[in-house]
């Protein structure tokens, strides 16, 4: 056993201090002034730097060449070292204070206000067992929470959990405690309650490890947390606060951005195994399948395609890129007349090629494989249906050979969307040879998770070589942190029950917290039998403000979950759907959000409202963006319903639109088509009230739902929705700034940006509480005030009070200007008073 106690020497290079103790070797980078990194190692040297999920740096990477369409390398703050006369040694990146003590060695971090932020453990801060594994162990308070960790099962707060990073196939998994699951990102948060202090730490290492967050007690540490990898360098990322919104943002710096996907990835994604494992006539089976979508009056706008259409007619094994011409027979002209329904599809895909493959000998002459531990065969291990090969994506031949035949069986027949599954690696042996990037030294169980994420981006690659235009829509199953730059995820095979609904809620939520801002689960359940009636309603009622909306089932006892399969509830079905599809510019704006700040789309309360502490364990209430708190029904037989409404705000129930003080419990009752939601003071939606399916109509028409008591913004973010040209520059971004006083309510809309709006009419829906406005203006012009609803809406333009809603309802034509207000007067106008 190898235990770091006591520091050595320090040798400043500037760019980065070399530390030795008696244990480790360490290097610190002062990447920013918000992330610290404290490379550790207890080799005699330390490895050449190889990393796939950071887009920021400061140093030499063996993967620069094949990241440098989007990694940054930055410059460090320079080290200067301070000592200090109780034998410390002081470190600052100018916001943040790295202590170095001597004797017994160990790090803290100390913020700005004097907060002790992170602290290692004395005497055991760093520590390599007899069995080689490496350990980071870190101090703990009496109240901290603990968010993040990837995709997880259980509540959002994972104090006490111990946690397993690896990556498995996890059929019908446990929403309240199965672990491992599909993805690994070894990112959490640190909440202290006490001081209402943030911090994160990133763990930049692939091969399997554990979290423990308090799990473990010992008399002779007292409290603790830590990281322990089979493998590796102990790489930490301090990443500094002062809030969660700011730990999620700079994290994501560091490991990049949400890509955004097309507009149309927002819509419903159909999807069921059942429709592509039929003897023949599967594509007239899922065009049907649209068709009835249409007469039951359900918008949508894909279909993940399951593996079943690349079943060999002979034998039927999984071979990609071969289409089952029985079940099948014109593949382009069924991606066509899906196209010609509105509807894209996504075909799934899988790394694995079997032994009897037809294109197993092309793999491997194109040195596309995995090799074995003496790097002089092609590795061998158990896959669907068989033995098989596994894709290499840390190298070039590997990636071109996958390309190449991605390119001409599903690019060449216009598919632009690649479902990206069974890509956890799990069955290949751990000490299988890599290429990664030239350095062969490097085995499986270094890389592992790391091979899907590289496949989400070959994906990409692959879609821009063959149409440089076309936006791509990858989803993924598998990943390691940063899959978010290039993949839409979902969490898996989960299981039918109520757990499920409920509980697939925090996994969301944690994965938003852990940089992955688009993401959902399987609606229905994937594995098990036909849901309950309720259950569906309620499933989809919550799922449609997932990122990634899509049922999909392989059920356990010969059903089909559709929309439609229990007729007398398809209406609640359909209303929600609809709904859905009236939040799409929502969600857009939010996408936008995340691939420029990283916020989650799905927002846990304590993201929004960390000074509450009444929110910091909330894992089933959460916030669709800052403006909409979404509280599902996700328990059986309610009939009413407790809500939590945070403080700091006020809160508009859109169902009865009364008025609620935060910080209070509310009941409300509900029944099977309630989906309770609460607008939030200053809370700004932008909504399609006519939209029914993406792609073949334009949002020609927006309604601004606004609630007006304090200030607020919000940005509109529009595009093509379809192409890459957002990237030229051609996207619009309405800055929308909502400013309330006595007098009345003005609304700013500030546009920058080339793309010219397809919104021919704008539609206010502000909320006016206490009195109707007495004249608006929009633009300088003052409006025709309706008193007759029916006019009101055969008008071009003009407003009207709804008393109803307590809602004054604007309408007029998209002006031109760059910049305009609308202002809402609400000066009293006397009807009585003889003057």
């Amino acid at each position: 056993m190898k235990k770091s106690t006591k520091l050595l020497s320090l040798d400043n290079h500037k760019d980065y201090l070399g530390v030795k103790t008696d244990g480790a070797q360490f290097r610190i980078y002062l990447l920013d002034e918000n992330i610290i990194r404290i490379r550790g190692t207890f080799d005699d040297e330390f490895a050449p730097e190889e990393s796939y999920a950071l887009v920021k740096t400061a140093w030499d990477d063996v993967t620069d060449e094949f990241m440098a369409d989007e990694r940054k390398k930055v410059t460090p703050i320079p080290i200067e070292v301070k000592e200090t006369d109780d034998g410390q040694y002081l470190v600052s990146n100018g916001k943040y204070q790295l202590h170095i003590h001597k004797d017994p060695f160990y790090f803290e971090i100390e913020d700005p206000e004097g907060n002790i932020v992170h602290s290692d453990v004395q005497k055991r801060a760093f520590v390599e067992d007899d069995n080689g594994r490496r350990t980071h162990y870190s101090k703990m308070g009496d109240h901290e929470k603990f968010y993040g960790f990837g995709e997880k099962s259980g509540k959002l707060n994972k104090y006490r959990r111990r946690m397993r990073m690896h990556n498995t196939d996890s059929l019908g998994w446990d929403a309240t405690q199965s672990d491992p699951l599909y993805k690994m990102i070894p990112f959490y948060i640190d909440f202290n309650t006490d001081n209402n202090t943030v911090s994160g730490l990133y763990y930049n290492n692939s091969n399997d490890s554990v979290f423990d967050m308090d799990a473990e007690h010992s008399n002779y540490w007292l409290r603790y947390s830590y990281f322990q990898t089979d493998g590796g360098d102990l790489d930490v990322f301090f990443i500094g606060g002062p809030t969660i919104k700011d730990v999620v943002e700079h994290y994501t710096d560091l490991t990049g951005k949400s890509a955004m996907m097309p507009l149309s990835s927002f819509g419903y994604m159909g999807s069921t195994m059942f429709y592509s494992e039929l003897e023949e006539g599967d594509d007239e089976a899922i065009l049907n399948f649209v068709d009835n979508c249409q007469k039951n009056d359900i918008p949508v706008d894909g279909f993940f395609l399951s593996s079943g259409y690349v079943s060999d007619e002979q034998d039927g094994k999984r071979y990609f890129f071969r289409w089952n011409k029985r079940r099948f027979p014109d593949p382009e002209q069924f991606v066509n007349d899906l196209k010609k329904r509105g509807v894209l599809v996504a075909p799934n895909i899988k790394p694995g090629i079997l032994l009897t493959h037809p294109l197993d000998a092309e793999f491997a002459a194109g040195d596309a494989y995995v090799k074995d531990a003496n790097d002089d065969q092609n590795q061998v291990n158990q896959y669907w249906g068989g033995p098989g090969h596994f894709i290499d994506f840390t190298k070039e031949a590997g990636r071109q050979e996958w390309s190449k035949q991605m390119t001409e069986s599903l690019l060449k027949i216009g598919v632009t969307s690649i479902w990206n599954d069974n890509n956890e690696y799990e069955t290949v042996d751990g000490d299988a040879t890599v290429y990664m990037e030239g350095n062969k030294d490097k085995k499986m169980d270094d890389v592992r998770p790391l091979m899907s994420t590289i496949m989400a981006k070959t994906a990409h690659t692959a879609i821009h070589a063959y149409d440089e235009n076309a936006r791509p829509y990858v989803i993924n199953r598998a990943g390691f942190a940063g899959i978010q730059r290039y993949a839409q995820t979902w969490a898996g095979d989960n299981f039918t029950s109520w757990d499920s609904v409920k509980y697939n809620i925090p996994t969301i939520l944690g994965m938003g917290l852990s940089g992955v801002a688009n993401q959902g689960c399987d609606i229905g359940g994937f594995y098990g039998p036909l849901p309950e009636p309720e259950m569906f309603v309620r499933w989809v009622q919550n799922g449609i403000f997932q990122p990634r909306f899509s049922i999909h089932s392989a059920n356990t006892d010969n059903t089909v979950t559709e929309p439609w399969t229990f007729p007398e509830y398809t209406k609640y079905i359909s209303a929600a759907i609809k709904l859905r599809y009236t939040l799409v510019p929502y969600f857009y704006s939010l996408l936008y959000e995340a691939s420029t700040k990283g916020s989650p789309i799905m927002r846990p309360l304590v993201y929004e409202f960390q000074s509450d502490p009444k929110v910091a364990d909330e894992s089933f209430e959460f916030m669709l963006g800052a403006s909409l708190l979404v509280a599902n029904v996700v328990d059986e037989g309610q009939t009413q319903k407790d809500v939590y409404l945070p403080a700091g705000a006020t809160w508009l129930d859109l169902k009865t639109n009364k008025l609620y003080e935060g910080g209070q419990t509310i009941t409300i009752p509900v029944e099977l088509s309630s989906i309770p939601m609460f607008l939030r003071s200053g809370g700004i939606i932008p909504r399609s009230p006519r939209l029914t399916n993406i792609h073949k109509q334009v949002i020609d028409q927006l309604d601004l739902l606004v609630e007006p008591s304090v200030d607020s913004t919000f940005d509109l973010y529009e595009d093509d929705g379809e192409n890459m040209d957002y990237k030229k520059g051609k996207f619009l971004v309405t800055h929308v700034t909502s400013q309330a006083d006595p007098e009345g309510v003005t609304l700013t809309f500030d546009r920058q940006g080339d793309y010219t709006t397809e919104v021919k009419e704008m539609d206010l829906s502000v909320y006016c509480p206490k009195m109707a406005p007495i004249n608006v203006k929009v633009a300088g012009k003052e409006l025709h005030r309706y008193l007759n609803h029916d006019e009101y809406m055969q008008a071009a333009d003009g407003w009207y009070f709804d008393g109803e809603t307590r809602q004054a309802k604007v309408r007029y034509q998209n002006p031109g200007d760059q910049k305009y207000t609308a202002n809402l007067e609400f000066t009293l106008k006397d009807l009585i008073s003889i003057q």
